[in-house]
């Protein structure tokens, strides 16, 4: 099926085998404790949905992540800081407890994806875990975070998450091309560090972001953030060959210019912290999970090796498949006595 905003490429499949891979490789290297932060700036494709493609993003990376993920972790908080709402994430764990969703993204005007109203808080067991901060465009670093951190400081006490993924889109930056939001490249650092000082397993993902030089640039410094080198980082940009992509000024933060007044009054985002945390209050407990069998890993990273395709029948196929004990018996011990030609019935 064709779809206007998420058309097909040649390579396609190769492209989100490797960003969905890359995804879920570091899913199970957590799962694993190889690692306290896995990243992955080419994932977070976060509007796919099940049976079609929306959005630019054609398998999400997310979900496969987050699935493989609660095998070994009971609670996963999903968090969301692209300027548009992750709906794909949203609707894939809408029902269910074991995932929290949070999300800050604009809201209205018929903006994409036209979900991720406050209203929508999950249903069944899953009720009051999706949680929807809608903003209005031009809002600025200060104003972000002032919202940004006393609902994540809710979140986390509330739902006491065992391990976090984060969505880093980068069209949530000032000087987007698809973008109406006014955030600095620090200000959207500081949101991961904020992420980053909880100090749980950590999976950090990219996303949006239409405007090249500066999703290099944000990438670059929350890369930073997370080696907590973010510091000693210089401004100056060092010679390599795209420089000049980075004309005039060929700096790490660059002055972003506010293309759009900053709607998002005061009074507007206290009214929505504080409905989040009512929301919020209405859970009993964190939810936990009744002991069971993990199943095996989906990626398994020690037996990486490629069996040769021309050939039908691999030893370590047929040593690995199962089969039920009444399957492949002739004689009396053919359960469809198919031995004579005909079946008893």
């Amino acid at each position: 099926m064709y779809v206007f905003d998420s058309p097909v490429f040649d390579g396609m499949f190769d492209f989100c085998a490797m960003y969905t891979g890359a995804s879920l490789q570091g899913a199970n290297m957590l799962n694993n404790e190889q690692c306290d932060i896995a990243v992955n700036w080419s994932g977070g494709l976060h509007h796919a949905k099940k049976f079609e493609a929306s959005g630019f993003c054609y398998v999400n990376d997310i979900v496969i992540a987050i699935i493989e993920l609660l095998k070994y972790h009971s609670r996963v908080l999903y968090i969301d800081i692209d300027i548009h709402h992750g709906d794909g994430v949203q609707e894939a764990f809408y029902l269910t407890d074991r995932v929290m969703t949070l999300s800050f993204h604009k809201y209205g005007n018929y903006f994409f994806p036209g979900t991720g109203d406050m209203f929508e808080i999950g249903a069944e067991s899953g009720r009051y875990y999706s949680v929807n901060v809608p903003l209005k465009e031009g809002i600025d670093d200060a104003t972000y975070i002032q919202v940004f951190k006393p609902i994540v400081q809710s979140v986390m006490q509330f739902y006491q998450p065992t391990c976090i993924v984060l969505q880093c889109g980068a069209d949530s930056l000032g000087s987007d091309r698809l973008g109406c939001f006014s955030l600095t490249t620090k200000g959207h650092g500081e949101c991961v560090k904020i992420i980053k000082d909880y100090n749980l397993p950590l999976l950090v993902l990219g996303g949006g972001g239409y405007t090249v030089r500066n999703v290099a640039r944000c990438w670059t410094y929350e890369t930073a953030v997370l080696l907590n080198e973010h510091e000693t980082i210089s401004n100056e940009l060092p010679y390599n060959e795209y420089l000049e992509y980075f004309a005039p000024d060929f700096s790490l933060h660059p002055e972003l210019q506010a293309k759009h007044e900053n709607l998002n009054t005061k009074p507007y985002l206290e009214a929505i912290r504080q409905m989040v945390h009512e929301n919020l209050k209405n859970l009993s407990h964190s939810p936990s999970v009744q002991m069971h069998d993990v199943p095996t890993d989906l990626l398994n990273l020690d037996n990486c090796e490629e069996l040769d395709p021309d050939v039908r029948n691999h030893t370590a196929d047929t040593n690995n498949r199962v089969e039920a004990n009444n399957e492949y018996y002739d004689e009396e011990q053919d359960n469809d006595k198919e031995s004579e030609g005909f079946l008893d019935v």
